[in-house]
């Protein structure tokens, strides 16, 4: 039947490219331009950061002092990465009020995280010494010892809210 035939259009080969000037694309140029970079054989993008010869930027500013080549490096490669801030207990218990449910957000509240990058940093509550007021720590990352002295003096930690 006429509508099991392939359509012409999905049977069309494409075109070699620089086999010859009766193929229909490229005598000598097939397709590159005339001259240049560009049009040689083996040409790869330059290196980023390459200004063509001209002296690059890197290399136009100064060095900057104590200052390192290899510490830029990892410096780049760090900021990468998900920040990780350790909280003592007793600086969390110094700042709430006795019975108060801490959240990121109420961690925000108390000064220990910026408000601009609490999404991004991971938090971990530390044990330093015992606490008296009873804390409630919600979906926040607890030490064991730390969260022996919460439940020690009355407080609780609850995962997964």
């Amino acid at each position: 039947m006429i509508h099991n035939l392939p359509s012409p259009k999905t049977t069309k080969k494409s075109l070699r490219v620089g086999r010859g000037i009766g193929t229909g694309k490229g005598g000598h140029t097939t397709g590159r331009g005339t001259k240049g970079q560009k049009s040689r054989t083996g040409y790869k993008k330059p290196r980023p950061g390459f200004e063509g010869g001209q002296n690059p930027l890197s290399k136009r500013l100064p060095k900057l002092k104590n200052v390192s080549g290899s510490r830029t490096r990892t410096r780049l490669f760090k900021l990468n990465k998900e920040k990780r801030v350790p909280i003592k207990l007793s600086v969390v218990a110094n700042l709430a009020n006795k019975g108060d449910e801490i959240s990121f957000e109420k961690l925000t509240e108390l000064g220990l995280i910026s408000p601009v990058s609490h999404k991004t940093i991971k938090v971990k509550v530390l044990f330093d010494k015992d606490i008296d007021k009873a804390l409630t720590f919600l979906d926040i990352p607890v030490s064991k010892t730390a969260q022996k002295a919460i439940e020690k003096a009355g407080g609780k930690v609850v995962e997964n809210v």
